[in-house]
């Protein structure tokens, strides 16, 4: 589950990680937006259910640019 905003020059996602994704395959998920959708991140927030929210972002740009792919 994902939302998205816009707040000056960046635009943020949030992107919920159910507790059964371990850590290495959250890991890979955000190399490959980061690798080809331009996402960084921007905070992780894990709790004890092991449910991870993660908030990405990126710059804004003039052209279109990949969505979140999951």
């Amino acid at each position: 589950m994902s939302d998205g905003s816009v707040v000056d020059d960046w635009e943020y996602q949030r992107l919920r990680l159910p507790s059964g994704v371990s850590r290495r395959n959250a890991a890979t998920v955000l190399a490959l937006q980061a690798e080809y959708a331009g996402w960084e991140l921007s905070g992780v927030r894990l709790y004890s259910d092991g449910t991870r929210k993660v908030m990405l972002r990126r710059r804004r740009g003039k052209g279109l640019m990949p969505g979140l792919s999951m």
